[in-house]
């Protein structure tokens, strides 16, 4: 492990540790539910680790047998910081277990949580194919109550159209609860927020499951989170409305940087003066490449694509997804600003590829639009990521994957950061002028120190930065963003 994912699982180690050492240590007193979640992914697979950890018995269940192969010998299938330790703890303990025996972990369970993907299909309605299978196999082995908790994000309203298929398919409402309990897991700190959230909502008709999955998160912060008791419907609202604001702050404070890039203000001292604000908060005011991951471009379109069938267009998100769109286009308008509109035989380093800091995910990331334009310059692409490399392979096998930053920036013409890795925050830039063809810089994240970078000899561009060494006092004060 690199010092870059060292830093990462440091974030959550002291709540993960401390509940780790009360599972070891058997302080964790043991609660009478058996939980099944099905799907193994991002979500399923940190909700179910985390529930584990709070004493309760999981099952969590895939139907692809070659990632419980994987999780039964306490391999994780994807990067995400603290999940290895807090898997490996609790399936060690007994309390989390894996198999790919849907129908067999269903009828074990009173709680069932469903966490498989909804992606977004060609019209931006959610693809809900995932689910309704899931449902049915649910329907086949029903064989005592169960309360049906619903953690993949699922367009308004599926809750309600879930308890009526259950229904229509001739289960008695006496045998099932539907509970809405939205995910609110940033991926690179997916455990930290699980075990620290900010909120936990749960929408449901039913009052005793509302207070039976309360109860599950009560240990969290001390019995301190506060609980959103709410109906279906506006527990998926949260949900939308929730990815929808952070995505509309992203495209918003990059549409500002790119307006300081024309008339010569400094992004970082206006970001830092608007977020001292506690009505705006310095949060998502970095701005980027655009935002990209498993969701908020894909709960944005929902969001709007729902809204539409009511008639009810929501202007504000769809101008977000239009800006964001536009942003992801920008790494390679300055590099032809710097190097002139033809490209043709350059060569191109992309620091960068997944669509955020600690994670592999490289879903809706900036790095693809950024490689399909330059392709089409008929440039040469040498990328280096820490994890996210082999999956952006698959996409374009084509590109050069250096195993090292000093191997990606060999006789390059132009550097282009796109993620915001700490790695790429430390490198030293006199060192790496002596490697490259010619020095020029895209800091597509404003993470590297302008002025220390120019006097190496790099001509440096980032996204907003045009009175940077007027307000270079102010660099290194910057609000963080999560």
């Amino acid at each position: 492990m690199n010092n870059t994912m060292k830093k990462s699982v440091k974030k959550c180690n002291f709540l993960l540790f401390c509940l780790i050492a009360l599972v070891k240590t058997g302080c964790v007193k043991p609660i009478d539910n058996i939980i099944t979640v099905i799907g193994t992914g991002y979500v399923g697979l940190v909700t179910g680790a985390g529930f584990a950890s709070l004493g309760n018995q999981v099952i969590c269940v895939d139907i692809n047998t070659e990632k419980i192969k994987m999780l039964q010998k306490k391999q994780i299938p994807f990067f995400e910081p603290g999940l290895q330790e807090l898997v490996h703890t609790v399936a060690t303990t007994g309390h989390l277990s894996f198999t790919d025996n849907v129908g067999d972990a269903i009828t074990k369970a009173n709680i069932l949580v469903i966490a498989v993907g909804t992606p977004s299909r060609a019209d931006g309605h959610a693809d809900l194919s995932a689910l309704f299978k899931v449902l049915d196999t649910i329907i086949c082995n029903m064989n005592n109550y169960k309360i049906i908790v619903v953690k993949s994000t699922v367009p308004i309203t599926t809750n309600k159209k879930i308890e009526q298929y259950m229904l229509e398919k001739g289960i008695d409402h006496s045998l099932f609860a539907i509970v809405s309990n939205p995910e609110f897991l940033r991926e690179g700190s997916a455990v930290y927020d699980f075990l620290n959230p900010d909120r936990v909502v749960i929408g449901t008709n039913n009052q005793a499951a509302a207070q039976c999955i309360a109860d599950i998160y009560k240990p969290l912060k001390n019995g301190t989170v506060p609980l959103i008791i709410t109906d279906t419907t506006s527990a998926e609202l949260i949900k939308y409305a929730s990815n929808a604001f952070l995505a509309t702050k992203i495209s918003f404070i990059n549409e500002i940087a790119n307006l300081c890039d024309h008339v010569d203000a400094d992004i970082v001292t206006v970001a830092k003066g608007m977020g001292l604000d506690v009505r705006i908060n310095p949060y998502f005011l970095n701005p980027g490449p655009g935002f990209g991951g498993s969701c908020f471009p894909k709960d944005s379109l929902e969001l709007c694509a729902t809204a539409l069938a009511y008639n009810v267009p929501l202007d504000i998100v769809q101008g977000s997804l239009v800006v964001n769109n536009n942003q992801q286009e920008l790494a390679v308008k300055k590099v032809k600003e710097l190097m002139g509109p033809d490209l043709k035989g350059k060569t191109v380093c992309i620091l960068g590829l997944s669509f955020k800091a600690n994670t592999d995910d490289i879903r809706y990331s900036p790095a693809i639009k950024t490689i399909e334009l330059l392709q089409k310059e008929l440039v040469t692409i040498q990328a280096y990521d820490p994890v996210a490399s082999s999956h952006m392979s698959v996409l374009f096998p084509d590109v050069t994957y250096a195993a090292s930053i000093d191997d990606a920036v060999c006789n390059a013409d132009v550097i282009i950061i796109l993620t915001e890795w700490d790695v790429f925050k430390k490198i030293d830039w006199q060192k790496v002028r002596s490697q490259v063809r010619q020095p020029y810089l895209i800091d597509m994240r404003n993470i590297v120190d302008p002025v220390i970078c120019m006097d190496t000899g790099f001509v440096y561009q980032g996204i907003g930065r045009g009175s940077y060494k007027n307000n270079n006092y102010v660099y290194n004060a910057r609000p963080s963003c999560n």
